[in-house]
């Protein structure tokens, strides 16, 4: 079930202005009948898609992969702060094993 918000003052509307918007919680039934997004307006659905498109696909994607690694090695590039995992692919890379 939505969770109501609660008026916050200082935002430049009233609580009349909120109290005007607020809609109250779905019935069950309503929510029997509800459809998704997509086939209720497929036209916009689609534009969106197309819109946001994602991510072009690259020629050689990185994978996940497990590995098991020496908690200090972890530590070391873990230090280095945010993108540490990048920074060890292209240690990695570098050793060329």
């Amino acid at each position: 079930m939505k969770t109501l918000k609660k008026f916050v003052p200082g935002r430049g509307y009233t609580k009349e202005d909120w109290d005007a918007v607020d809609s109250p919680p779905a019935t069950p039934e309503e929510l029997a009948q509800a459809r998704p997004f997509a086939e209720v307006f497929p036209e916009l659905a689609e534009k969106m898609r197309k819109k946001l498109g994602g991510r072009p696909p690259v020629e050689r994607p990185k994978r996940s992969i497990s590995i098991r690694l020496d908690q200090d090695v972890i530590d070391k590039f873990k230090a280095t702060g945010p993108g540490w995992q990048s920074r060890m692919n292209e240690a990695l890379r570098r050793a060329k094993v």
